[in-house]
């Protein structure tokens, strides 16, 4: 079955022009203007037609915190395609002492027959050993080329020198690594401290997690990527100070990518001083939301320095007895779902002139050329027919 997408302004990393589109099934099948004979036409005047969006940092069905996330594959990647995201991209995680054969057979069994939209796998690296090297080329023939390891979190981090040994060997495959990064020693100190004080609220989220503290880790991935003359992703990068980081790598000749998420571009940091515990919790996750921290994604634009990735962060159930007043590391992350990345970042990036609707396809809409993962269900010759059909008038900011 053909359709023509009539009257739309077409939208991709490279620039905008008014366009008609033809589908062909799940293909692109032509891209112009003038006849164009179709077994159903679509009136799009007036909206942007976007790629589909990817999302290559998920979260689905991960039990953490002593809870599980909100979405599973079902309801997060239904919530994704109501937002313009085509495909996510979701994170194995093998638990220390597990193979990364189980991780990633654990996920097939939560993901497979239970997905509404393309998708894919990293795999999360949180042992180092000669049994979990041994594992790696099979994982690329699997299709994992892209894996995360921590700096902070004792469950999931490996020490400074598994990283460089576990960058070589990816480098050697041809893979690529994502880090969370802070100074997990330090934060712990912190918190310690604001619990010994009583001060257990929300607020202290932010004061026991500085910016500089996340560009401390940062600087020291990259010293150590840059010892095993490897790739790396930074992931979700919150503050000017960790980007500075950044430029000084690249300005080395080092490869890094970074992403971020629309809380840490949106948001200030008021939102944990709420005197509603509950209103106040709701924003937790790591590092802290805040625009006062996101001087850097907030002005790298200007500057001509944009993310090459930005992706929703997870999303978890209220947690059980425990997870609240009187817990101050024990709040589940909380930001908002899948769906709502498109809706946060059109009304304030592009009216405000801090972005483009091109510039928000490439975060949105493209993995940069190395953290190419294979996404199962893909492999049609032509470019697939994944649009999104966006309103040019801005809905109000949420």
């Amino acid at each position: 079955m053909t359709t023509l997408l009539r009257g739309g302004t077409i939208i991709t990393g490279a620039g905008q022009r008014r366009a008609d589109l033809l589908l062909d099934g799940e293909k692109i099948a032509w891209v112009g203007r003038g006849p164009q004979a179709a077994d159903r036409e679509v009136d799009v005047s007036g909206c942007f037609l976007f790629p589909g969006f990817i999302d290559a940092h998920t979260h689905f069905d991960l039990d953490v915190a002593n809870t599980t996330t909100a979405d599973d594959f079902c309801t997060g990647s239904r919530a994704a395609l109501r937002g313009g995201t085509t495909t996510v991209i979701d994170f194995a995680c093998p638990n220390k002492g597990e193979s990364l054969h189980h991780g990633l057979d654990l996920w097939h069994q939560k993901a497979d027959g239970r997905t509404f939209c393309d998708y894919g796998f990293h795999m999360t690296i949180d042992d180092w050993n000669e049994s979990i090297r041994a594992e790696l080329p099979d994982m690329f023939a699997q299709g994992i080329s892209s894996f995360k390891m921590y700096l902070t979190y004792p469950a999931m981090m490996i020490g400074d020198r598994d990283i460089y040994w576990a960058l070589k060997e990816l480098k050697r495959l041809g893979g690529i690594a994502g880090f969370h990064c802070e100074n997990a020693g330090v934060i712990d100190g912190m918190i310690a401290e604001r619990k010994a004080a009583g001060e257990l609220s929300p607020a202290s989220h932010p004061r026991t997690r500085p910016p500089y503290l996340e560009a401390e880790a940062v600087s020291r991935l990259l010293r150590i990527a840059q010892a095993a003359d490897a790739p790396v992703v930074i992931v979700h990068l919150t503050n000017r100070e960790a980007l500075l980081e950044v430029d000084h790598a690249r300005k080395r000749g080092q490869t890094v990518y970074v992403e971020t998420c629309p809380q840490y571009l949106l948001l200030d940091e008021s939102v944990y001083f709420n005197e509603d515990y509950s209103a106040a919790a709701r924003y937790v996750c790591a590092p802290p939301a805040g625009q006062g921290r996101a001087g850097a994604p907030v002005e790298g634009p200007a500057a001509g320095r944009y993310p090459d990735r930005v992706h929703r962060s997870l999303l978890l159930h209220p947690g059980p007895e425990g997870h609240g007043p009187g817990g101050l590391h024990q709040n589940p992350r909380r930001p908002a779902r899948r769906g709502d990345r498109g809706e946060l970042l059109y009304p304030t990036a592009w009216p405000s002139g801090r972005s483009s609707p091109p510039r928000c396809a490439g975060c949105s809409a493209r993995i940069p050329p190395g953290c190419m993962v294979s996404i199962p269900g893909r492999a049609c010759c032509g470019p697939a027919a994944t649009r999104t059909s966006w309103s040019t008038t801005p809905a109000p900011a949420m």
